[in-house]
């Protein structure tokens, strides 16, 4: 082979050589540039899965949260009913603690008593209750309201007389019973007193 040949042959291996190089250098950084980008739209999938799941947790605890107020909504959609009730309720409780003086008073009695127990049986099938406190129940301010006191031999605290029935629906109180507390007695109280000071 001719010197001329062999100087071609080199030159245009030496030419290849480099062109197989840039090419090489060029894919490397190609690869490189799409790796990065790859790794870029990895993370963007995660963030866009995470934001997935927190919308959809949220959703579902929204559903959940609209199910529960639509359940108490359904279960308490009487309150409003009862209280505007509780007046009526009041007046036949008084009226049947009336002591009948005539065979006629003792009639209208009986009704108002057989209309007032139609009246609980209903209210009764829609979860309703009727806090009847007794004379000598401990006082409970759960579902009791004192509105005065009576002076008393005996224990503090205790019911002395009933004014009004408490309501609860379900058990949510719809009103607290109305009643007089015993306390003892004032000079007794002023004894004490005096006793505690001279001591």
């Amino acid at each position: 082979m001719s010197e001329e040949i062999k100087e071609n042959v080199e030159i245009k291996n030496d030419e290849d050589t480099s062109a197989c190089k840039k090419e090489k250098k060029i894919s490397i950084s190609k690869y490189e540039a799409l790796k990065e980008e790859n790794a870029k739209l990895l993370k963007a999938v995660d963030d866009w899965k995470n934001k997935y799941y927190l919308s959809y947790a949220d959703m579902d605890n929204l559903r959940k949260s609209i199910e529960k107020d639509h359940r108490e909504a359904l279960k308490y959609r009487a309150s409003g009913f009862i209280e505007k009730l509780l007046p009526a309720l009041d007046s036949f409780n008084l009226a049947l603690k009336a002591e009948p003086k005539t065979e006629e008073m003792k009639n209208f009695l009986q009704g108002f008593s057989f209309i007032y127990t139609n009246l609980i049986n209903v209210l009764k099938d829609e979860g309703v209750s009727e806090l009847e406190p007794k004379i000598g129940d401990k006082f409970d301010e759960r579902f009791m309201h004192a509105i005065d006191t009576i002076e008393s031999d005996g224990e503090e605290n205790l019911v002395a007389k009933v004014y009004a029935n408490g309501y609860k629906l379900h058990d949510r109180l719809i009103r607290t019973a109305m009643v007089y507390v015993t306390k003892h007695k004032q000079e007794e109280t002023d004894k004490n007193e005096e006793n505690k000071e001279n001591n």
